[in-house]
């Protein structure tokens, strides 16, 4: 079902480069946005895949700071509450999101100014919890969807003229999703621990990655990723 894809598929690019907000105005009422922001080259690819999205799940897309982004947001109460109906469904996989989206959620609950100005520095509070008990993550049905929507917001396809090419992924705090991304495409590379609390894989073995090529061709990419991997693919 194609717009039950694109709807994993926004979970996983929302964990990659999404955020879900809250903020106030001049102290008097409460604003409600989320927004996912991309690069809005080369050839528009990222526009092109934000307004698909947007066709099924609501949003508007426009492109910012002279032609080098491209956002896709919802800033209105009643479509932020329709659009978190999602979640419902296909929860965030991220500890950031996870957090993010319950402080949303009370915030729509309470309605209160006064709650928000004494909450809004908290809302990571359980951060640590949550990766916490993920040690032993359990992949979601909707994994395999939700992955290539990851891919296209952190995954990166590169190709080097020693054709040592390789695919790589990260994430800030949550080893537990990249672990989970390894051991899904059967990797025995380590999960390394690049700098301060991020993550990163990164895969050379050439049976792993036309494993990840045969995910991305099942469960396809939509924006710029699907071209890089087009480049990758052919040179690979």
């Amino acid at each position: 079902n194609y717009n039950e894809y694109i709807k994993m598929f926004w979970v996983g690019l929302m964990d990659g480069d999404g955020s879900i907000q809250v903020n106030h105005w001049r102290k008097q009422s409460l604003q409600y946005r989320i927004v996912i922001k991309l690069s809005a080259k080369p050839i528009k690819s990222n526009y092109k895949m934000l307004i698909e999205i947007a066709k099924v799940i609501g949003g508007t897309v426009r492109i910012t700071n002279k032609e080098k982004d491209v956002i896709w947001v919802i800033n209105s109460r009643k479509e932020v509450e329709d659009i978190i109906k999602i979640y419902e469904t296909y929860p965030p996989l991220t500890s950031k999101k996870i957090c993010q989206l319950a402080f949303l959620k009370k915030c729509l609950i309470e309605n209160s100014i006064e709650f928000y100005l004494s909450n809004r520095n908290l809302k990571y509070d359980k951060q640590l919890t949550i990766i916490n008990s993920n040690i032993n993550f359990i992949l979601p049905f909707y994994f395999k969807y939700w992955l290539s929507g990851f891919i296209e917001a952190e995954g990166c396809f590169s190709l080097r003229k020693t054709n040592n090419h390789s695919f790589s992924i990260g994430q800030k705090d949550d080893c537990y999703l990249i672990t989970a991304i390894k051991e899904y495409f059967d990797a025995t590379n380590k999960v390394r621990n690049t700098y301060k609390n991020f993550y990163f894989l990164e895969i050379y073995k050439k049976e792993i990655l036309i494993k990840i090529i045969n995910h991305c061709s099942n469960y396809p990419l939509l924006g710029e990723k699907s071209k890089s991997l087009k480049k990758f693919n052919q040179k690979f």
